[in-house]
């Protein structure tokens, strides 16, 4: 069992690698909060626990650009300080970028950071991993603050304009897939102090803008899936539908009956995909899972049901009430644990489409009560 602190926890990188750490069997959590930085007893008690410490804690964006590399030096040199005052020696990861490469105080503050941590690492011959990380995207980022994908989703959710500052090339990495990488890294104990990892892809922000646009319009105002061509397109949807108000469902659908009986187009999709259904008997509830990549969504046939969902790490239940009288059909996110309980007297009849890249050996479905 190895325990693992992450400073920066609460931020769009930690939260993502502390519930990935938390479905690990070998790996024990060792909470964080931002304050620790503010009382040094507070964050030897936390080091102390700590066999590795990821270091993800940084300022990314600030009105005076020297605010920037003042806090990022201060958080690098803070944690440093209360290693070696209690002569601690744990495994410590960073996450630099490869804004390394240009003239500005975030990327000196990354680049200077990860140096001095290298320097500590040598010192005292312990490992060091030192990630330049490129652009990273996923859901739930904070927009205008952590990524142009955040930022572009959130404005074309909320009735916003979203504006090209400069067409650059970006190479992406999603959020999943680092904090998989990252993952390795503890198990394996890395010694590199600068690695340079790989993106998923590299997309002109014209392009992205273009891919956001078409799946607002598809998913958002004509309520059909736009085509996901690969694991990239997926990743992207995600994120983009993770700004999407939980107030959009339930969606109701169209019926169309004559003497035959009825027709419903559950589901349009410009992509793969597959449907299936499910009956649930009087009080039994299914599911209590979430999914890190699948797109699914749940449709109620015919019954009475409640579906529920939270947000895993935080306490918050959605709850929704469907009935077959009024077909409706609501859509599960990413990184949300969820259930559906026959609350009716009869059979509960219920239809299910998924969509992925499905790889046995990479799991997508972890069990937790909602």
């Amino acid at each position: 069992m190895i325990n693992v602190g992450i400073t920066g926890q609460p931020g769009f990188m930690g939260t993502h690698l502390f519930n990935y750490l938390n479905l690990q069997e070998n790996i024990n959590t060792i909470p964080f909060k931002d304050e620790y930085f503010e009382d040094k007893q507070v964050l030897s008690d936390f080091a102390k626990k700590c066999d590795c410490t990821v270091h993800l804690a940084a300022l990314n964006r600030h009105n005076d650009p020297q605010e920037i590399y003042d806090v990022n030096i201060h958080l690098v040199k803070t944690l440093i300080d209360v290693l070696e005052f209690n002569n601690l020696k744990p495994h410590i990861i960073m996450s630099s970028s490869t804004q390394e490469k240009r003239d500005n105080p975030y990327g000196r503050s990354k680049k200077e950071g990860r140096l001095l941590f290298s320097k500590l690492a040598k010192k005292n011959n312990t490992q060091f991993t030192g990630l330049i990380i490129p652009n990273v995207f996923g859901p739930f980022g904070k927009p205008f603050y952590n990524s142009v994908v955040s930022t572009f989703s959130y404005q074309l959710t909320h009735d916003q304009s979203p504006n090209i500052d400069i067409d650059a090339e970006l190479k992406l990495i999603y959020i999943n897939n680092l904090v998989k990488i990252i993952y390795s890294h503890i198990i394996n104990k890395t010694n590199n102090h600068g690695l340079l990892l790989s993106h998923d892809a590299e997309v002109k922000v014209s392009d992205i803008l273009n891919k956001l646009q078409q799946y607002h319009e598809f998913y958002y105002r004509q309520k059909q899936f736009p085509a996901l061509a690969d694991p990239f397109d997926i990743n992207l949807f995600n994120t983009y539908r993770s700004y999407i108000d939980s107030s959009f469902f339930p969606v109701q659908y169209k019926i169309h009956g004559d003497d035959r009986g009825i027709f419903a187009e559950l589901i349009k999709a410009r992509s793969q995909g597959q449907t299936s259904y499910s009956t649930t008997k009087p009080g039994i509830t299914r599911g209590n899972h979430f999914h890190i990549r699948k797109v699914e969504r749940f449709a109620v046939i015919k019954g009475e049901a409640e579906i529920k969902l939270r947000r895993i790490g935080t306490d918050k239940v959605i709850r929704y009430h469907f009935s077959g009288k009024e077909p409706s059909f609501v859509d599960m996110p990413v990184w949300h644990t969820h259930n559906i309980k026959n609350i009716g007297d009869d059979e509960l009849l219920t239809i299910f489409w998924i969509n992925e890249f499905f790889n046995p050996e990479d799991p997508d479905t972890f069990y937790e009560e909602v």
